[in-house]
């Protein structure tokens, strides 16, 4: 039985994040982890089965503890707009801060087996569903318009964020991402439409 809690755990997980936005996801071997994480190889075992146990287990933490996050700020915030600006500030400025998460949840996530890409899937499906009740809630308050379908205001939502820091990264971070989320959200609000 495999261990998930502990310094060791912790310090494996910060160490495969580094070592896979190093030198991506194919080329970081266990032994490079380990050495990272200043642990014997062996010892990567007794807390994953295998490198992509690692990757999905260090999305599980850092997607778990961003949620975790999100939920309890949008609990302070009343109107489903500021809700949304405050997901679209918090989304921005958590992958500013810590590059190196952004280039593994960006760029090498998507580059992993199938099996991996479904159990991302299923650890990111709660953080979709924390949009779904933004826009929920603003439809039932009268803010959002009641026949968007959710699902699509969800995807609209997901992918623009999504795609704006993939952008930032293949562009080699060049400007702040945090500075745009004024930018989306009056987008997210207003769409195209001229007033």
């Amino acid at each position: 039985m495999v261990k998930s809690t502990g310094e060791k755990y912790e310090a494996i997980i910060d160490a495969a994040v580094k070592v896979i936005a190093r030198h991506g996801y194919h080329h970081a071997q266990v032994a490079k982890i380990a050495r990272e994480a200043d642990v014997a190889d062996g010892t990567i075992y007794l807390y994953f089965e295998n490198k992509d146990d690692i990757l999905t287990s260090l999305f599980r933490e850092k997607m778990g503890r961003f949620i975790r996050e999100v939920e309890q700020a949008l609990e302070s915030v009343q109107s489903p707009a500021e809700q949304l600006k405050t997901l679209v500030e918090m989304h921005l400025r958590h992958l500013e801060e810590d590059p190196e998460l952004a280039i593994v949840t960006q760029i090498e996530l998507r580059q992993s087996n199938p099996l991996v890409r479904k159990v991302i899937g299923q650890i990111l499906k709660k953080y979709l569903n924390v949009i779904d009740r933004i826009v929920t809630s603003g439809q039932e308050s009268g803010v959002f318009r009641p026949h968007i379908d959710v699902k699509i205001a969800r995807k609209m939502i997901f992918g623009t964020l999504d795609e704006t820091v993939t952008s930032w990264i293949m562009n080699g971070r060049k400007y702040s991402l945090t500075s745009m989320a004024k930018a989306i959200h009056d987008l997210f609000l207003h769409g195209l439409k001229a007033d």
